[in-house]
């Protein structure tokens, strides 16, 4: 059997690069062995693990300067290859060295000039974009289908007979059948005319179809959740811990359904025992079977505002998995012991059961822990003390993590509420309360406490990381805090923006300036290697807390359940992670970042239909972005965000100064600068693009 971990320890420890017959023989391949390596070796250049020079000649990657991520595009057609290894900068692609590769995309690029990361793209591992929604436009022989999806800018062909007999202007699904290629467009052909959207619910399933989210679970998925017994029988319980006769609480928000943690809390003789209960969906789903493969695929559940695309079929989400009140169910527990101070004094997990005593929301404890509500009280009753010890050890962790540098950042989020028939009747900021924060503290604390134990164990498995910012961009970041504010920054560190955020707490433009510092930032993911997360200030940080939606929470489950096992997982199991992780860290962070961009542009669907019947009438705002094509503004009464362009400001010429993010008329010095309040008419509402348009009053 050949490994093939044997093979890249060879082509690495090289010094030169190695054809397939020097292979055979440093590896000493049977003739009859000879087929299995190529293939091998095909499956590792598909990969990116190692590169097949013109003379088949085989080389790490890394050695000839090529890397392999995804590539993220922009409209105007250049991108950035985002490298799975934690440490290495984005590599810029200009629009010339895309070889034609579309929006996520995996791909295999050269980096060609160290210092500014610029590069070009020499392979395309993966094609990510096999359907694809649009507006058909005909050129008389043929049709071209112009992608919805403003990241893809490059145009389909479809010949006429391949049409399905759609018009000029009709919006499609298109299946690509030929990738593009030295300079021809991607040929196609339609699936599906999509009726022109005449409500706010067709904008959603046309966002379902351009992201391609799955509608449904395939057959083999769904006959094998129907399979699984739900029942707690005595053979269930074995090795188990009992934890029904704890006083044990969900909280999550009114619309929840699926609820995958509970806690728990006693008062110990040094201060708190908090117990944080996980619903133990690794039990009921085994690696590689239908249900798994189809959650590892999905990534992630995807909540849009009018329903759920979850990740496990409804049987397991909301149901046998789900941590609902009154019955039992079978968990995962972090057990966690902290002084008076927060400090922990140990931790132990275990399979569990437990019977929540009450399905809590956000708005009740936050009733009862701030607001004392009589009515929540007495119905509460017999939870109150349990529910004040964790408000209090809440705001001991709270103080203890925003000490050790944690970025607060608690930026509001929109929330779009729906009348019976769907439509949008209000666009509010979604409401966060102290009872939000206290579970958030209870996760962070189990999930720091799970990455940290696994890792001194020495056992592989999928942090959740955040990456220090670059210097570059937060000096960029100081220059303009020092136009906008009032803050003396002379020079902006990663550890001095946390004293930064803490000082904006009685600003008005906290929420602008917070979310400029976010853009300067890089996103968390999910990878194998691990390097602290920096926003949590953390310096071990997994995702456990959150099997039912999440899939790596779902992986680094079974990783601790085989730690806890007798004889724990032995070096062929360390092995096999090593192999598997990366594929899974990488699929997972690219589904969520299309989750997360699939989320935004439907709530940017609907805020462009609850803004139709309002074009012509004036709102205030406030000024929350400028670049040289224009402003963007948020308006005051509704949680909406709309463009002014620069071009319909006709009062004057005005000049973009990038380094203050202001635009100044060159005649009359009438000045627009970030945070700065402004007038506005809604002059044009464009559902299709999901634009809001104002015109200057």
């Amino acid at each position: 059997m050949i490994e093939k971990e044997t093979v890249l320890t060879i082509i690495n420890n090289r010094k030169k690069p190695a054809s397939f017959k020097e292979l055979t023989e440093l590896l000493e391949v049977k003739k009859n062995d000879e087929t299995q390596l190529k293939k091998m070796l095909r499956k590792m250049c598909k990969e990116g693990v190692i590169v097949r020079n013109k003379k088949f000649q085989y080389s790490p990657a890394s050695e000839v300067n090529l890397v392999t991520g995804y590539f993220e595009a922009h409209k105007n057609g250049f991108g950035f290859v985002i490298t799975a290894k934690p440490g290495e900068r984005d590599i810029f692609i200009p629009q010339r060295k895309t070889m034609t590769a579309m929006n996520n995309d995996r791909v295999m690029a050269r980096i060609e000039r160290e210092s500014t990361r610029d590069g070009s793209i020499v392979k395309i591992l993966e094609r990510a974009n096999t359907f694809l929604v649009g507006t058909l436009e005909d050129s008389g022989a043929a049709f071209f289908l112009k992608p919805n999806n403003k990241m893809i800018s490059i145009e389909v062909y479809i010949p006429k007979k391949d049409s399905k007999k759609a018009h000029h202007g009709d919006t499609v699904t298109v299946q690509i059948t030929e990738f593009p290629e030295s300079g021809r467009p991607p040929k196609g052909k339609v699936l599906k005319i999509l009726k022109t959207p005449t409500e706010p619910n067709d904008e959603i399933n046309y966002i379902i179809e351009e992201f391609n989210l799955p509608k449904r679970f395939p057959s083999r998925v769904i006959n094998q959740a129907k399979t699984i017994d739900d029942k707690i029988t005595p053979e269930k319980l074995e090795n188990r811990k009992d934890c029904r006769n704890i006083n044990t609480v969900t909280i999550d928000g009114e619309q929840a359904r699926d609820f995958d943690d509970a806690v728990s809390i006693e008062r110990i003789k040094q201060g708190y025992k908090l117990y944080v209960h996980i619903a133990d969906v690794g039990y009921y789903v085994p690696m590689d079977c239908d249900i798994d493969l189809e959650a590892r695929e999905r990534g992630t559940s995807v909540y849009l505002p009018d329903r759920v695309i979850p990740m496990l079929p409804k049987q397991l989400s909301e149901d046998i998995c789900s941590l609902k009140p009154k019955v039992d169910r079978l968990t995962f527990t972090v057990e966690m012991d902290f002084d008076l101070d927060g400090k922990d004094l140990g931790v132990s997990f275990y399979p569990s059961i437990i019977n929540s005593n009450e399905r809590m929301t956000y708005t009740d404890v936050f009733g009862i822990l701030s607001e004392g509500k009589p009515k929540l009280l007495k119905k509460y009753a017999a939870l109150i003390p349990d529910l004040e010890l964790m408000g209090e050890l809440c705001k001991i962790l709270s103080k203890k993590r925003s000490k050790r540098g944690s970025l607060d950042f608690d930026l509001p989020e929109p929330e779009v509420l729906l009348n019976l028939q769907g439509n949008p009747e209000n666009i509010i900021i979604a409401e966060r309360n102290f009872a939000h924060t206290l579970i958030e503290e209870f996760m962070i604390a189990a999930n720091e406490a799970v990455a940290e134990w696994l890792s001194s164990m020495d056992i592989p498995i999928l942090y959740r990381i955040h990456e220090k910012p670059n210097k570059d961009k937060l000096e960029n970041i100081a220059k303009i805090l020092k136009c906008i504010t009032d803050i003396k920054i002379k020079k902006l560190t990663p550890s001095g923006i946390a004293g930064v955020i803490s000082k904006l707490s009685q600003n008005p433009l906290r929420d602008v300036i917070i979310y400029i510092i976010l853009r300067s930032m890089k996103q968390a993911q999910y990878s194998p290697y691990n390097v602290g997360h920096f926003g949590l200030a953390s310096e071990y940080y997994c995702h456990f807390t959150s099997p039912i939606r999440r899939y790596p929470d779902l992986v680094v489950h079974r990783i601790l359940r085989d730690a806890l096992n007798d004889g724990g997982i032995n070096e062929k199991g360390k092995r096999e992670l090593t192999k598997t992780l990366p594929l899974i860290a990488f699929n997972s962070s690219k589904m969520e970042r299309m989750a997360e961009r699939a989320e935004r542009e439907a709530i940017a669907a609907l805020r462009a239909w609850f803004m139709l019947d309002k074009v012509g009438e004036e709102f205030s705002g406030t000024i929350i972005g400028i670049n040289a094509n224009g402003i963007r503004i948020r308006l005051n009464d509704f949680y909406i965000e709309g463009f002014l362009h620069v071009s319909d400001m006709t009062d004057d010429f005005y000049i973009f100064h990038e380094e203050c993010l202001t635009l100044t008329g060159r005649n009359k010095r009438r000045k627009f600068s970030v945070g700065g309040a402004i007038t506005v008419r809604v002059d044009r509402v464009d559902t299709v693009g999901r634009e809001i348009i104002f015109g200057i009053v």
